[in-house]
């Protein structure tokens, strides 16, 4: 098959793209407009593979998304490009109303038209995969409750209320016009490539260079987390296996409160780099709290037992593998994530459009 996945430069994004490549025998279009979490350094492994196209462009532009399918003419599409970080739809959310809404709403008609003049048989196996967020269901009161593709979306952020609605859009394609789609909803992703303004690189790199580990609140926020590589071979499988108008959530099975994810990394970080910043005797030392975020969501969990037994998948890592695999990941990149905290990377990014840009 050829799948184009939007937001393939991205951290969930370009794990997808990397599975697909290294594990199946399918071809990729990766169309992704390069905002600043997009990163062509996370594709360097697969990027001359002959399978592999990337082309820029913007989720937006319709013009530009016409031309693409009319090109590649690609048999499903996996849709993960998207603004997702929560401080920053709370200081700027035009963005994510304008990616994430209009941006889904305007994927959806290039897709539909292009469906639409399909040969019947291709048209039959055709499908349109929209990759959202746990966070849409808001937060769970009871410490035993679990988020089911049945929960009601209470989402509490710019973010979240924006995914949601891009949910929302996927699903009123399938019923009025009939557009084969499939949803997903996923939990906390971690793992390598992860932009490090999120939880987890960002205490990494922190404590390395002896700044403060900022937590919000008490901590004791608790989230589901996900391998990203588990993620990418349960999206594929979803993709390729999941049944048309349904929807599956993904979860790690792996409930943590945020402030015990920061212990453990400093644990590990004081066994695989026990030679520390100046004035630092335990990394744990570095644990500041700050004031909480607005509309902090106190709990997510997820009931992955749907996607179990509907399509037999199950995440390989457990949290102790997971982010034992992540800390060291960074320990051992350092030239990948310090082009990203001094900006070398960006002026790369930027220089590919004249190049790389379908017009």
């Amino acid at each position: 098959m050829k799948l184009l996945v939007t937001g393939g430069a991205g951290f969930i994004g370009s794990a997808v793209v990397r599975y697909i490549i290294e594990h199946t025998n399918d071809s990729v279009i990766n169309l992704d407009k390069l905002t600043y979490a997009g990163n062509l350094e996370s594709l360097k492994s697969i990027e001359k593979n002959e399978r592999y196209k990337f082309v820029q462009a913007d989720i937006c532009d319709r013009t530009s998304l016409d031309l693409i399918f009319a090109e590649h003419q690609p048999d499903l599409v996996m849709h993960l490009a998207a603004e997702s970080h929560v401080d920053r739809s709370i200081d700027g959310p035009a963005e994510f109303i304008e990616t994430n809404i209009i941006g889904t709403y305007t994927m959806l008609e290039a897709a539909r038209q292009y469906w639409n003049q399909l040969a019947s048989s291709r048209k039959d196996a055709f499908r349109f995969h929209h990759i959202s967020t746990d966070e849409v269901y808001g937060d769970l009161e009871g410490t035993d409750d679990l988020f089911t593709e049945m929960t009601s979306y209470e989402p509490s952020s710019p973010y979240s209320a924006s995914k949601a609605s891009s949910d929302h859009l996927v699903r009123a394609w399938l019923r009025t016009y009939g557009f084969p789609t499939v949803v997903t909803n996923c939990s906390n992703n971690y793992g390598p490539f992860h932009f490090p303004e999120k939880l987890i690189p960002l205490m990494i790199l922190n404590a390395l260079d002896g700044k403060p580990l900022p937590v919000y609140g008490n901590g004791m926020q608790i989230r589901d987390w996900l391998y990203v590589e588990d993620h990418a071979t349960a999206l594929y499988t979803v993709a390729t296996k999941g049944k048309i108008g349904e929807t599956y959530n993904i979860g790690g099975h792996n409930e943590k409160a945020n402030i015990d994810v920061v212990k453990t990394i400093c644990s590990l970080l004081d066994e695989l780099v026990p030679s520390k910043p100046e004035g630092v005797v335990q990394y744990q030392d570095l644990i500041t709290y700050v004031t909480d975020r607005p509309g902090h969501d106190v709990r997510y969990a997820i009931d992955a037992s749907k996607i179990e037994r509907e399509l037999g998948w199950t995440p390989a890592e457990t949290f102790e593998s997971g982010i034992r695999k992540t800390v060291e990941w960074y320990l051992n990149n350092k030239q990948w994530w310090s082009r990203v905290l001094d900006g070398s990377y960006s002026f790369e990014r930027l220089g590919t459009s004249s190049k790389s840009e379908t017009k």
